[in-house]
């Protein structure tokens, strides 16, 4: 009986909380304002109302029993202190305003940690605004049912470092973005049907590892972010007129190895990357697969070392716009699903480079109003009849002297 009526009043708890004015429930301000510094919160099993400003180092522990409805205006938790915990809470119904940031937590403290808890229904999930060495962990974060551009971020970091954003649950949510921070580690986390899944902006030395993201519009892009580590990623179906796995926009300093990018768009696109004449991006030991295009250039640029990465079952494996090659860039022990050459030593490497040349099919790259036609028979006859007997000499896009013949050689 007690297990019977515990579960009818989780159901409760659980239930859309518009039916009722978040007015009517008790403040959970006044429980909060009862707890003295350093001490542990537990309030008793039900539902509360925001907002809720928090000025002192205390615990709050839900244990999944306590909801605390924002009443659908600002944030249902104004975080302004250092070594706060909040877990086992669901966070709901803040307000809609971009201005304010309108958040399930606002953070402006050092050293807290936000885990397990449950924020839905609110316009940005978690908000970090000059905060540092937080942990936000386990969270399970949805913004507001409304079009995804006017929807907020699951998570944001502004001005934020040494955070950890660890195995969280995002779901139809807008971005996670980071800006202006660095020295943060975003991994694990499972992020799905949003637009950005991890947008970077002037965000250097980050790392990003393991974590799963499934269509988004977008996997991870780089814009103006340096020194970033990109490993062990899961990126499937960025899809759409700009879908990508990971985008790089005039970004530096970058290693991008052993992660898997499937069934995009674009698989890896670069755009004046990098940046700094100086440096280098690294990219090794990549699957790229199934994709419309596996990597495409902007122009012809260079710096860019591509090394041990698979490409198999792309249509187009390298594209590079304004009639340009990327030849300029290093290509060294790729694996191509579409090399047309022996291996008569056994040593694992083709005995002929593997080159890319760009015949009929560049039109497509170069006129815009072709790419309706990309994959089309009529190219498709127009790219077959130019290899066997072409016009003019086709640019070659580039060049690897030691193709791998197997994808399991790749380490």
């Amino acid at each position: 009986m007690r297990t019977l009526l515990y579960m009818v009043a989780l159901s409760l708890l659980l239930q859309p909380l518009a039916l009722v004015m978040a007015g009517d429930y008790p403040p959970f301000q006044a429980l909060v304002d009862a707890t003295k510094e350093n001490e542990t919160l537990i309030p008793p099993p039900g539902i509360y109302s925001g907002p809720v400003a928090i000025e002192k180092s205390i615990a709050i522990d839900g244990q999944g029993a306590v909801v605390i409805d924002g009443g659908g205006k600002g944030s249902v938790i104004y975080l302004d202190s250092d070594g706060v915990t909040l877990k086992g809470l669901r966070l709901t119904n803040s307000g809609d305003s971009h201005n304010d940031i309108d958040s399930g937590v606002q953070v402006r403290g050092n050293f807290n940690v936000i885990k397990d808890n449950v924020i839905d229904n609110t316009l940005f999930g978690i908000d970090l605004g000059q905060a540092e060495n937080n942990i936000i962990r386990r969270n399970h974060i949805s913004s507001k049912p409304v079009d995804i551009g006017v929807r907020g971020d699951a998570i944001r970091l502004w001005y934020s470092f040494n955070n950890k954003i660890t195995d969280n649950i995002i779901r139809d949510s807008r971005d996670t973005v980071v800006w202006y921070s660095k020295d943060n580690l975003i991994a694990r986390n499972d992020a799905r049907g949003g637009r950005y899944s991890l947008h970077f902006m002037y965000a250097q030395h980050n790392e990003v590892i393991d974590n799963h993201y499934e269509g988004n519009q977008v996997g991870i892009f780089l814009m103006y972010s340096d020194s970033v580590e990109i490993k062990g990623n899961y990126i499937a179906n960025s899809l759409g007129p700009t879908g990508m796995g990971i985008g790089f926009k005039e970004t530096s300093d970058v290693d991008v190895h052993d992660n898997q990018i499937l069934y995009c768009a674009t698989g890896i696109y670069l755009d004046v990357s990098p940046y700094d004449p100086e440096a280098t991006n690294r990219l090794t030991g990549n699957l790229i697969a199934f994709s419309g295009i596996g990597i495409q250039f902007l122009n012809d640029w260079k710096g860019n070392i591509l090394e041990n990465n698979r490409f198999k079952g792309n249509i187009t494996q390298v594209t590079v716009g304004g009639g340009k090659t990327a030849k300029r860039n290093h290509w060294k022990g790729n694996y191509w699903d579409d090399y047309e050459g022996f291996d008569r030593d056994q040593d694992g490497v083709g005995d002929r480079p593997y080159e890319l040349y760009g015949y009929a099919d560049r039109l497509w790259m170069d006129v815009p109003y072709a790419q309706y036609f990309k994959g089309s028979p009529v190219l498709e006859v127009l790219d077959f009849l130019e290899r066997l007997a072409p016009f003019s000499e086709p640019d070659m896009l580039l060049r690897d002297e030691k193709p791998l013949m197997s994808a399991e050689a790749v380490q």
